[in-house]
């Protein structure tokens, strides 16, 4: 059995300074069952992390996706390093701002103008503080997870300290249903700036949806932007509007960027990012070198190499895979499979007497036992191979006999070695 010794340790330390003991919902206690879990990573390379406690990993979890390349890719590192040799941030900007920029417009549909920020957030707030400028408007229409600030979070449960005048602003429309967004738009017509989505997520878009889309933000003069914070680079060099073949007015980028170092980018027509001119968005950090370093290449390793055809190639093996193995275990009631094939994932439903949660937290329980990080997606990485992708299987093998079996012999608590999760809340 595992030890966590030195991760919980260092958890019970971090939560005297560090709400959560984690800078992100997502990779705390709220995510990973304390008893069970590793709370701190050490190191990574390639496919592989160690935490704290010298377990090692196969990770399909990549960073929530900003890995896209593999943890201190050899082609990133270098490039980071011979820029901190000549700075990092300086009193005018540096010529790695510009040809980030000329990379983007190049590769991205949209793009004919971009702004950096520093993370996904930065760019989905900029992109309606924009098309509110733009439009003389102020509502919003949202689909997808869009970041923490003001805007959007406080369309979601977690809306403490989210003045109502904001949260009012603010409306969600559901996936695949054009006619949800329409409402949206008789219920209030000429007030909506925009309309953001994330292209895909959990399900595929049905093959008129996201052009359904963007005729209704048209015809009532709404903004198009496209979430990219996940599906660019990914999906394609071009992102999912690539993929897709739907080109957006703005689109936000950020997550596979820069292979992990922390840089965002709203790109656009040029028309809609003129504005920007005007509109205040404006960070001390925006043209930080070693993040743009990266980004640089991160982009040219995409261009030169078949990255984007390997993740989804790769991608599609799990996929394959998982639904298998998930018929073989005779689960299909329980757990099912959806997404792309560069970020998919294993959905849980109930199973009496069980809550998805409980089972979930048993699976990612055993899953850490058998050296894979990963709680339900599969986040791919130029780095998952086939040895990778085998090392999965033969856990998720393992592991789905233990559910079909807990469920079975109804004896999962027994198993749990820790308390079941919680949900934090659903975007998706």
């Amino acid at each position: 059995m595992r030890e966590f010794s030195q991760s919980e340790a260092m958890l019970a330390r971090a939560e005297k300074t560090i709400p959560l003991g984690s800078q992100t919902f997502s990779k705390s206690r709220t995510q990973y069952p304390l008893g069970a879990s590793p709370y701190f990573i050490a190191k990574g390379k390639g496919a592989y992390v160690w935490d704290v406690d010298g377990n090692e990993y196969v990770d399909f979890i990549s960073s929530l996706c900003a890995v896209t390349l593999g943890y201190n890719d050899p082609d990133v590192t270098r490039a980071v390093r011979d820029q901190l040799e000549d700075g990092v941030i300086f009193s005018l900007p540096h010529p790695v701002e510009m040809e980030v920029a000329e990379l983007i417009v190049e590769m991205v549909p949209c793009a004919e103008k971009v702004r950096f920020g520093k993370n996904g957030s930065d760019a989905t707030a900029g992109a309606i503080r924009i098309a509110r400028a733009f439009t003389g408007r102020d509502r919003v229409a949202v689909c997808g997870y869009h970041g923490w600030q003001d805007w959007y979070i406080g369309s979601t449960l977690r809306n403490l300290g989210v003045p109502q005048a904001t949260r009012d602003l603010t409306h969600s429309f559901a996936f695949n249903d054009a006619e949800s967004l329409q409402q949206l738009m008789k219920a209030h017509p000429g007030e909506f700036a925009a309309v953001i989505l994330e292209p895909m997520n959990v399900a595929s878009p049905t093959p008129d949806f996201l052009h359904q889309v963007q005729d209704i933000a048209r015809a009532n003069g709404a903004v198009l932007v496209f979430d990219e914070t996940i599906t660019g680079f990914r999906y394609a060099n071009g992102g999912a509007q690539e993929f897709f073949g739907v080109t957006p007015d703005l689109a936000t980028f950020g997550k596979g960027l820069a292979n992990g170092y922390p840089v965002s980018a709203l790109a656009g027509r040029a028309d809609i990012m003129k504005l920007m001119e005007e509109v205040f968005f404006s960070f001390t950090f925006g043209g930080e070198t070693l993040s743009l370093a990266a980004a640089k290449a991160t982009m040219e390793k995409l261009k030169r190499e078949p990255v984007a055809a390997t993740l989804r190639a790769q991608g599609q093996k799990v996929i394959d895979g998982t639904r298998e193995l998930v018929e073989r275990h005779g689960l299909k009631d329980v757990l099912s499979v959806s997404g792309d094939p560069t970020w998919s994932f294993v959905n849980f439903k109930d199973a009496e007497p069980y809550t998805l949660w409980e089972l979930k937290t048993l699976f990612m329980q055993e899953l850490f036992e058998r050296g894979v990080l990963a709680f339900g997606s599969h986040n791919m990485s130029y780095a998952h191979g086939d040895a990778e992708v085998a090392l999965l299987m033969k856990a998720y093998d393992e592991v789905f006999a233990t559910l079909r079996g807990a469920i079975d012999e109804r004896n999962l608590i027994d198993l749990l070695r820790c308390k079941p999760l919680e949900p934090l809340f659903k975007v998706r």
